[in-house]
């Protein structure tokens, strides 16, 4: 049996009339990436914030690691062992690149009561963060303002900043977006060798990567899910051809 570290259950997100996601249900299993694809509008976005806690939901469930989170904020699910990350770059680029990821270390490995300390002095946060550089390949641009990394690189750093909290879920929104052939190769690479350890789930409109990486994908329309499957069952669904895939089908 697949270990279900995350889990949506019947998940409605409605604004008044406007049904967002339709009573969507998904597993996030260790060792696999599940993608979730959606032409703009279809509720991707907003699925990923109702799994994060960053909304709650008008129905439905969210277990993290075998736990009801429903009700949980985001920054309680985030030290319970999930990290996310954006479809615009999050990192403070007037910060040297070391310091972004310690500064997210710094809110899994929280020392409230040495608030006489130099946050720099904390041994945690600081092995926390390069041993997060390292898995991402970005050790030698430590010192370096972030800011001046390449886009691929910042979007290298997000995912360092997720890695340094030590999730074992992480939900992923277009971390390709805007990326030339050589960094979306490297980028995933990289969620290639963070599959073993996590549960990942992949918010990405790049069809040609998403069935390079993919175990398992989603299809949503209008809020609702019309398929989920293997990455060939996906391909070859009728319904999925008309609604979305098209020339990739």
């Amino acid at each position: 049996m697949s270990e279900v570290l995350l889990r949506g259950m019947g998940l409605t997100r409605r604004w008044g009339g406007l049904v967002a996601v339709d009573a969507v249900s998904l597993d996030l299993v260790r060792g696999a990436v599940h993608a979730v694809i959606g032409t703009n509008g279809a509720g991707k976005s907003t699925l990923i914030n109702l799994l994060s806690g960053e909304i709650a939901p008008s129905a439905g469930r969210v277990e993290l690691l075998g736990q009801d989170v429903t009700d949980w904020t985001q920054p309680r699910r985030a030290r319970a062992g999930l990290g996310r990350s954006y479809q615009r770059n999050t990192i403070y680029p007037g910060f040297t690149v070391a310091e972004n990821c310690r500064l997210a270390a710094q809110a899994r490995h929280q020392r409230a009561w040495r608030f006489w300390q130099d946050a720099q002095a904390c041994p945690e946060s600081t092995a926390a963060a390069d041993a997060a550089l390292q898995r991402v390949g970005l050790q030698a641009e430590r010192d370096r303002p972030a800011g001046l990394l390449s886009h691929g690189g910042k979007r290298q750093l997000e995912i360092a900043m997720c890695l340094a909290t030590e999730p074992e879920v992480l939900l992923l929104d277009e971390p390709l977006a805007g990326m030339g052939a050589e960094e979306t190769d490297r980028m995933l690479a990289l969620l290639d060798t963070l599959r073993a350890g996590h549960a990942i789930l992949l918010v990405e409109h790049d069809m040609d990567a998403v069935f390079r990486i993919a175990d398992r994908i989603t299809v949503m329309v209008n809020g609702a899910v019309i398929a989920s499957d293997t990455p060939a069952a996906v391909r070859s669904n009728p319904e999925v051809q008309a609604a979305y895939l098209g020339d990739h089908a």
